[in-house]
């Protein structure tokens, strides 16, 4: 072997340069490698520095706005990241979480609109545990979700189903069919022609960026003309009320929860988009933590007790 990639005896290195190593190896990226490991960007640049002496070569090199592995440092992940993992898997395992004695606080991520149909009844669930169970929710980019799960910043996620990478955890929670909410004053059958040719109101927690239905319209080759922004659907639901004559397009149990009392009435999806699902994420470092294992059971527990889509608490 080349003399300048003869590697040190584990004993004469810092076991907590090879975490370095991996996040950085995760991330591509020393900025976001300093805020996952919570330190600033010299003291990681400090730590490849040392990780570079030991091994005789630079491991990471410059690649746009982030970083790329050499050779040596692509060999070298697998049995890195699988030792740390197990190490991680073994220390959660001798850790013990009691939700009646613990003081713990838990940030949960969820989009704005989702809020009110999924805080109460998991708050209802929590509430015999104790104060000592804090939840507080949060509303992440989902490109920003990764790093702030990665980061501990977030515990998990609920959000609608997309595809992730193998870092990130997911489970169904949920799934629900589509509703058209129209004011007390439509008349008439709600066609597809209709449905497309009409004004929509959209809900997003972002300025950017497309809804489920129009993502799922889309894929049907179908678009439609979106003249209002929401970030929730209970003002959504108020602007249909008050005669504005767009048409919205949400999740059925949701739009009954809301709209009954304004006077608005629920037709019927001419069109035949998916389900609307949605799933728990969490980070693979967070899979055998005790306290992040009780809490996506009782989320578990909330979903498997809904009726259609609707969380509901176990029963006492």
């Amino acid at each position: 072997m080349n003399k300048s990639h003869d590697l040190p005896a584990l004993g004469r290195m810092d076991l907590n340069l090879f975490r370095v190593f991996e996040v950085i190896y995760r991330e591509r990226s020393l900025t976001r490698a300093a805020a996952v490991l919570h330190v600033s960007q010299s003291a990681v640049s400090h730590a490849l520095a040392r990780l570079r002496t030991h091994f005789g070569d630079p491991l990471f090199q410059r690649e746009g706005r982030g970083v790329s592995p050499t050779a040596l440092a692509m060999r070298l992940a697998p049995g890195i990241l699988d030792s740390l993992a197990r190490l991680q898997q073994s220390l959660g395992q001798l850790q013990d979480f009691d939700p009646e004695q613990a003081q713990r606080s838990f940030t949960l991520n969820l989009p704005e609109q989702l809020e009110p149909t999924i805080l109460p009844p998991l708050l209802q669930q929590l509430r015999p545990y104790g104060p000592g169970i804090r939840l507080r929710t949060a509303s992440v980019r989902w490109s920003e979700l990764k790093l702030e799960l990665a980061a501990g910043r977030v515990d998990m996620a609920i959000e609608i189903a997309r595809p992730v990478d193998a870092t990130l955890r997911q489970l169904q929670l949920l799934e629900e069919s589509l509703c058209v909410v129209v004011p007390a004053e439509f008349e008439g059958e709600l066609t597809a022609h209709r449905y497309l040719a009409a004004e929509h109101i959209a809900v997003a927690s972002w300025r950017r960026g497309l809804s489920f239905e129009d993502l799922a319209l889309a894929r049907l080759g179908h678009s439609r003309q979106v003249v209002q922004r929401c970030q929730n659907y209970q003002a959504a639901s108020l602007v249909v009320a008050q005669g504005s004559g767009c048409l919205l397009t949400m999740a059925r149990q949701h739009a009954e929860l809301i709209n009954a009392p304004l006077g608005n009435r629920l037709m019927a999806l001419p069109l035949p988009l998916p389900r609307m699902g949605l799933n728990l994420y969490w980070h693979e470092d967070a899979e055998l933590d005790p306290a992040n294992q009780w809490l996506r059971g009782q989320l578990l527990g909330l979903a498997q007790n809904s009726s259609n889509g609707v969380l509901a608490p176990s029963p006492v």
